[in-house]
């Protein structure tokens, strides 16, 4: 095999993926802080070449090769026609890629990617950048953001619930699910249900009734039938929940990371009861971390419906 072409030794990390303003960069640095407080070496690596403003230290940015700026003024594209063609030029120039991760071997990477929704949903090139990351020998778990605030509108949900099984199908990684600033969502509004039947994504029938007493919702009832019909035969949705400011959550999700690119059984691990039992947990090991939530939201809510009869 030639020189270039073997594959370097085993990395692990993350690609930190999801809809513009979910908190993918914010993610990373309080990702980043945390995983090197337990001793990880770690490096953020910026693959969105529309982010100018990275919040934290950045090991490598994506904008030393191509910038959407750049591309739209030379190239007369507008954002979204711009950021594919970007990424189609990050394909295609992957040795560039590769040169630069070279020099962050031993370190957890951390890659912040660009929120388009089309690149993780049907276009080819980010997908084909992961693909060849694995053939590098990275170990890569996607963590897909989602702003909590969605739990509030049950259509938006539904949507979210597309949007997220439709990632999961193409691009095709150990999928990690994460719902978002959940130390807003007390501010959001009223949740038509407990937290944990949208962390887990239960009977889904419960949230088209709901949706069925709102009259614009009730002519398309059939097809939010559909639409549940298709999540729940996949069966692969469900989410865990994020505040980056309790320390608790943040173990939670880098917990559920671990397990899916295979961090907890390599080499790198200690070999410890506690991580092998905590990494051998199934869905419901992030129980306690929602039910922690849901009591502080409903909290909440009764403060506030105190204040509303005090008012009265």
């Amino acid at each position: 095999m030639a020189e270039g072409s073997r594959p370097g030794p085993l990395a692990f990390g993350q690609v930190v993926i999801g809809p513009p303003g979910s908190g993918k960069s914010t993610y990373c640095q309080a990702m980043r802080e945390f995983l090197a407080r337990l001793g990880r070496r770690v490096a953020v690596v910026n693959l969105d070449p529309a982010n100018e403003a990275v919040p934290g230290p950045c090991a490598l940015d994506v904008g030393e090769l191509v910038t959407l700026p750049d591309v739209m003024a030379s190239l007369g594209l507008g954002p979204n026609g711009g950021l594919l063609y970007c990424m189609e030029y990050l394909e295609a120039n992957s040795d560039w890629l590769r040169e630069r991760l070279r020099g962050l071997r031993g370190h957890y990477l951390l890659f912040d990617c660009p929120g388009q929704v089309e690149l993780y949903t049907h276009h080819q090139a980010l997908k084909n950048v992961f693909a060849q990351l694995a053939k590098w020998n990275f170990r890569l778990a996607a963590v897909h953001l989602v702003d909590s605030h969605y739990c509030t509108d049950p259509g938006k949900f539904i949507s979210v619930l597309c949007t997220s099984l439709s990632t999961m199908l193409h691009v095709e990684l150990p999928h990690v699910n994460v719902l978002s600033k959940m130390d807003l969502i007390e501010h959001y509004g009223k949740l038509a249900f407990n937290l944990d039947y949208y962390t887990e994504v239960l009977d889904l029938s419960y949230l088209v009734d709901h949706l069925a007493s709102d009259p614009f919702f009730r002519n398309f009832r059939r097809l939010n039938e559909k639409l549940v019909e298709v999540i729940e035969d996949y069966s692969l949705v469900s989410f865990v929940p994020l505040n980056v400011q309790d320390k608790q959550s943040m173990r939670q999700v880098m917990q559920a990371v671990d397990k899916a690119n295979g961090y907890s059984f390599g080499d790198r691990e200690q070999r410890s009861l506690e991580a092998l039992m905590s990494a051998a947990v199934g869905a419901d090991f992030h129980f306690s971390s929602t039910l922690a939530v849901q009591e502080k939201y409903v909290q909440s809510q009764d403060k506030a419906v105190e204040e509303e009869v005090m008012d009265l």
